[in-house]
């Protein structure tokens, strides 16, 4: 198995320049190859998951290319993708996996999709249930509920409304919402339940008024795509910085800062940013972190209580609005001065792994005393990390947030490390840039 130990790391300072959103990413090219017109896409994150959606795209027929000055020119099909028979492998990119199910469903060819085995394990159940409302003729290959799946021609039926669960991944929801306007007619998703992740269907929804398309909301309640809608390329389209990315930075500068360290500062991402996860910043500021910020950057340091107590504060807090963010706060938690619980994170349990459990299992790896729930974690700080191998479970996340126990003064080795190929290729090395 291929690892990375990471030595102690005394302080990091400095300032990182993030690559661009995974979440913004694969929805503007997904927007950009159904829409009329050539979209110019700026800082496009490089990593696994867009080569994978950019890999279906081009095999859908749309022509994708890159310019001399690196950007991503995406000539767009004007409604429905150009080949009507494909078989598309999507790894494990959720972000590409539930949005292309929903457009191919109401493209009216033949398609079969499929991942890795993780893929196969992510529950699909709710967004087919959904789309078969429509008329879409769609079948498991595997378990029912779950990747892959085979769709077969069908002709989408004239209903106003359909319903969708948001209570499981608000990908579902998405899915729906990016892939209706092929069918030009007015349709009204009804959410059941409580909808999570509620920003990231912010950026769902700001990213189709880019593009041309307005939808109607009732709160969170229900969702109306207008008649007649059409996909229309904004001509260019600047990609935000991460900011799931920006947590683990953002996290190392307030711990590294109880012992003189820091600051750390992410360009890329903001005030101004349209990501939910730029709320991570508050987060922080509640366990005494120091954070500043403009329109297109923040930087975290220790705050002056947490640097005379030489930890950051215990918390109990919801994070339904951040669950990726939140996994670095659960790396966080290590380096507080009292037991600390996420809640409302039911979501994790469905995610590249099972990120709840997975977790439990690392953070007592370096001595951390763990309880979890079916949509909870309570992470008890030890009062000395211990060293720790860490395993990764093909989830780029974990590996990224374990990097910050080596600010506890251990060693800690990364299995599989390049799993962070997923977001953030990179990571390593920049960390690495950043460190003392």
């Amino acid at each position: 198995m291929h690892y990375l130990d990471l030595a102690p790391i005394h302080n990091v300072a400095g300032t990182v320049k993030l690559p661009g959103s995974k979440s913004i990413s694969n929805r503007v090219l997904l927007l950009a190859a159904l829409a009329s017109g050539e979209t110019r896409l700026h800082d496009l994150l490089d990593s696994d998951d867009t080569r994978v959606m950019l890999a279906a795209l081009r095999t859908l027929g749309i022509e994708v290319s890159r310019d001399e000055r690196g950007d991503t020119v995406v000539t767009g099909a004007g409604g429905a993708f150009p080949v009507q028979a494909a078989e598309l492998f999507l790894g494990n990119a959720g972000t590409a996996f539930r949005p292309l199910t929903a457009a191919l469903a109401l493209c009216g060819g033949e398609y079969r999709l499929s991942g890795v085995a993780r893929m196969h394990e992510r529950p699909i159940g709710d967004l087919v249930d959904a789309l078969r409302g429509l008329g879409a003729s769609i079948d498991y290959a595997g378990v029912e509920g779950y990747p892959p799946l085979h769709i077969r021609p069908a002709v989408v039926r004239a209903r106003s409304k359909i319903s969708v669960r948001g209570d499981v991944s608000s990908q579902f929801l998405t899915a729906l919402l990016l892939a209706l306007p092929l069918t030009g007619r007015e349709i009204t998703i009804a959410v059941e339940g409580d909808l999570i992740s509620k920003p990231y269907v912010e950026i769902t929804l700001g990213t189709l008024r880019r593009f041309g398309i307005e939808v109607a909301r009732d709160r969170w309640a229900s969702f109306t795509v207008p008649a007649g809608a059409r996909y229309t390329s904004p001509g260019e389209i600047w990609v935000e910085g991460d900011a799931s990315s920006a947590s683990y930075f953002l996290a190392a500068g307030a711990i590294s800062g109880l012992s003189a360290g820091g600051p750390v500062r992410v360009e890329g991402v903001g005030r101004a940013s349209v990501q939910g996860d730029v709320r991570f910043a508050e987060a922080l500021v509640h366990m005494g972190a120091r954070i500043a910020m403009g329109d297109n950057w923040i930087e975290a340091t220790a705050g002056e209580e947490a640097k005379r107590a030489g930890k950051l504060k215990a918390f109990d807090t919801d994070f339904n609005h951040i669950p990726d963010a939140a996994m670095t706060i659960a790396a966080a938690a290590l380096f507080a001065d009292g037991p600390c619980t996420l809640r409302n994170i039911g979501s994790w349990r469905v995610k590249e792994t099972d990120r709840i459990a997975a977790m439990a299992t690392e953070l007592r790896k370096l001595g951390a005393t763990v309880e979890e729930g079916r949509d909870w974690l309570r992470v008890i700080p030890p009062a000395a990390l211990r060293p720790a191998t860490i395993d990764t479970y093909d989830d780029h996340r974990m590996a990224m947030c374990f990097s910050l126990a080596a600010l506890g003064g251990v060693t800690v080795r990364i299995n599989d490390p390049q799993c962070v190929n997923k977001t953030f290729p990179e990571y390593f090395e920049v960390l690495s840039r950043i460190t003392r």
